[in-house]
C-alpha cells in the first residue's frame, strides 16, 4: 500500500487523460488491502465503468459484513447507470444474503427480471442463496426449478436452505435426487448442508452425511472436518464433535475456534480453555472467535480471576477488542454478580455498547433487585431499540419481579399503542428425520391429545416430588393456577412431551429452543431427566443444557 500511495500521488500529477484508465488499475489493486482507500479512488474516476464498481464491491464482501455493495448498487440505480452485468447482479445478492436483507433481496431479484438476466445460472444461484438464508425455501424452490441447468453450487444452495428450515426429509430426498441427475456432491456441497443442520439443530441427518463422505470418499479436508466439529457441537453431540476435532491432521484458527467455543457453549469451560493452551502450544495464531470462545467459557463457568487474565493478555497482545468481546466480559461480570464492575467496565468502554450489553446489565439488576439502576439502564436500552419486542419483554419481567404490576402494566400498553409484538416462544425436536416444531401454547397439532396427556402426567409426578412451580416467571397479573397453567404450555414442554411420546426410553431427547429457558422449565426438565431415566439435550439462545439423572450440566448457573 506504501508503494500503492506513492503511485497514486504520481497519477494525480499527471495529465488528466491519464487519470481514468491508470486509476481503475491502481483501485483493482487497492480493493484487496484496503477497501476504504479503494472507495475514494472510485470517487475520483471521473467516468468509472461498471468493472470499477464491481471491483469495490467484492472487495467488501471479502471483509465483514457490509451493506455498502447495496448501497452502491442503489446509486447505480438511482443514476440510471445503463452497464451493471451478471457480476454486479451477483454481488449485491450476495450481499443481501450475507445480511439476511430479505426486502432489499426481493428488489434486485426485480431489477434481475426486468434486466433479462433472470436466466443467468450464476445470478440463480446468487438468488437461491439468498433466499436460503432467508428461509424463504419456497421461493427459493421456485428459482431452483426455473433453472434450465443446475450446477452442484445451486444444488448445494437448495439443499441447505431445506435443512436450515428443518425440512430434513426434503434435504435428503434432494440430495438423492442430485446424486440421480448424475451432479456428485464435492468439498463445498458437504460443508454448505452440514452448516445448515448445525443451525437446525437436525443432528441424524448430520451424522447421515458425515457417513457419505466416509463411505464415497468425499476429501474430508479442514474445511470439512471443521464443518462436522461445528455440527456436533450445535447439535449437542460435543464428546463426537470432541472425536472428529481430536483425528484431524491439520487445525487452523477456525477449526480451533469451533472446538473452543464448541465447549464454552456446552459449559465446559476447563475443557474449552484447555484446547486453547494446545492452540497456543501448537503455535496457531488465534483470532478474534477464538478469543470470543474463550471470554464466553470463563463466563459460563463463573471464573472472573481467568476471563480478566485473558482479557488483560489479549490487549496486550494489541488485538482490538470487538463489541462480542466487550460483550462477554460484561456478561462475566454480570454472571459474577459484581454490577458496579459491569457498569463501570462499560462505562468506560471506547465504542458506544450495544443493546445486547444494556440488556444483560438490565438482567443483572433484576436479579439484585436493583430497580433505581434498572431503570437508568433500560432507558439506554429503549432509546437504542425502541422497537425490539425483548426490550419490553425484558422490562416487563423487571417490574414483575418487584410486583410493580402499575410499571408492567404501563410497559405493555406503550408495546400495544407501538404496535409492537413478542416474539413466542418456540422449540423444536428432530424424530425420524424430521424437526418438528413447538410454540408456546400452541394445541394444533394433529397429536395434541396425547401431547396433553403426557404433560398431566408429567406434571403430577413432579409435583408428587415436591417441585414448586416458579410462577414468579409468568407475567400476567392473574391468579396462581392460572400462572401454573401458562407454565406448563412453554414450547420446550410441549417438545419434550413429543419427545417423550415418539422415541424409546434409550434414545436423547433434543431440543433447539429460540429463547431462554426460564427457571421453572429448567427445574422440570432436571426432574423429567431423574423420572423418566431419560437424558435430555437443551439448546437454548444462551448455551446447551444436558440433564441427566436429575443434574444439568450448567450446575445451575446460566
Amino acid at each position: 500500500m506504501r508503494v500503492l500511495t506513492q503511485i497514486h500521488a504520481h497519477i494525480i500529477a499527471r495529465p488528466p487523460h491519464f487519470s481514468s484508465f491508470i486509476l481503475s488499475r491502481l483501485l483493482c489493486f487497492a480493493a484487496y488491502r484496503n477497501i476504504r482507500y479503494a472507495k475514494a479512488v472510485l470517487n475520483q474516476i471521473p467516468n468509472p465503468s461498471i468493472f470499477s464498481y464491481n471491483t469495490v464491491m467484492r472487495g467488501y464482501l471479502m471483509l465483514n459484513p457490509s451493506p455498502e455493495p447495496i448501497l452502491m448498487f442503489k446509486k447505480l440505480i438511482s443514476k440510471k447507470f445503463p452497464k451493471s452485468n451478471t457480476f454486479t447482479l451477483a454481488f449485491v445478492l450476495k450481499s443481501c444474503s450475507i445480511l439476511a436483507a430479505f426486502e432489499e433481496g426481493k428488489q434486485v431479484h426485480k431489477h434481475v427480471v426486468t434486466s433479462g438476466f433472470g436466466g443467468n445460472m450464476f445470478v440463480q444461484t446468487s438468488l437461491m442463496n439468498l433466499y436460503a438464508k432467508c428461509e424463504e425455501v419456497e421461493l427459493g424452490r421456485k428459482v431452483f426449478d426455473e433453472m434450465p441447468e443446475r450446477n452442484v453450487v445451486a444444488w448445494s444452495a437448495m439443499i441447505g436452505g431445506y435443512a436450515k428450515v428443518g425440512m430434513v426429509n426434503e434435504a435428503l430426498g434432494l440430495f438423492r435426487e442430485m446424486q440421480w441427475g448424475g451432479v456428485e456432491p464435492d468439498e463445498m456441497t458437504m460443508v454448505s448442508v452440514i452448516s445448515a443442520c448445525a443451525m437446525a439443530g437436525a443432528l441424524d441427518f448430520g451424522k447421515w452425511l458425515h457417513t457419505f463422505i466416509d463411505k464415497k470418499g468425499i476429501k474430508n479436508d479442514l474445511e470439512v472436518s471443521t464443518a462436522l466439529v461445528n455440527m456436533y457441537a450445535k447439535c449437542g453431540s460435543i464428546e463426537k464433535a470432541n472425536e472428529v476435532f481430536e483425528a484431524m491432521p491439520v487445525k487452523d484458527a477456525k477449526a480451533w475456534s469451533s472446538m473452543i467455543v464448541g465447549f464454552a457453549i456446552h459449559g465446559l469451560a476447563e475443557e474449552a480453555l484447555e484446547t486453547f493452551a494446545n492452540m497456543e502450544e501448537a503455535k496457531v495464531e488465534p483470532n478474534h472467535v477464538t478469543l470470543i470462545g474463550v471470554l464466553s467459557a470463563c463466563a459460563h463457568g463463573g471464573l472472573l480471576a481467568e476471563g480478566r487474565k485473558y482479557w488483560s493478555s489479549m490487549l496486550e497482545s494489541g488485538i482490538e477488542p470487538s463489541m462480542e468481546h466487550y460483550g462477554c466480559m460484561v456478561d462475566l461480570y454480570c454472571r459474577a454478580k459484581k454490577l458496579e464492575e459491569a457498569y463501570e467496565f462499560v462505562k468506560n468502554m471506547p465504542i458506544a455498547p450495544n443493546p445486547v450489553i444494556w440488556r444483560s446489565l438490565l438482567v443483572l439488576c433484576k436479579k439484585m433487585k436493583m430497580f433505581n439502576k434498572g431503570e437508568v439502564i433500560a432507558e439506554q436500552l429503549l432509546q437504542l431499540e425502541p422497537l425490539n419486542a425483548e426490550n419490553y419483554i425484558l422490562l416487563s419481567s423487571f417490574y414483575a419481579s418487584g410486583s410493580d404490576w402499575v410499571k408492567m402494566s404501563r410497559i405493555r400498553m406503550m408495546m400495544k399503542d407501538r404496535g409492537i409484538k413478542a416474539v413466542p416462544g418456540c422449540s423444536s425436536i428432530e424424530i425420524n428425520g424430521r424437526v418438528h416444531e413447538f410454540v408456546m401454547g400452541d394445541w394444533s397439532r394433529p397429536e395434541a391429545k396425547d401431547i396433553r396427556v403426557i404433560l398431566e402426567e408429567v406434571s403430577e409426578r413432579v409435583n408428587g416430588i415436591g417441585h414448586e412451580p416458579w410462577i414468579a416467571s409468568v407475567l400476567q397479573n392473574v391468579g396462581d393456577g392460572e400462572k401454573e397453567s401458562a407454565l406448563w404450555e412453554h414450547s420446550e414442554r410441549l417438545a419434550i412431551a413429543y419427545g417423550l411420546l415418539k422415541t424409546k426410553s434409550s434414545v436423547i431427547i433434543r431440543v433447539v429452543k429460540n429463547l431462554r429457558v426460564c427457571v421453572d422449565c429448567h427445574e422440570v426438565t432436571k426432574s423429567i431427566s431423574k423420572l423418566y431415566n431419560r437424558e435430555i439435550v437443551v439448546r437454548d439462545r444462551i448455551r446447551f443444557h444436558r440433564f441427566v439423572d436429575g443434574v444439568c450440566s450448567c450446575r445451575d448457573f446460566w
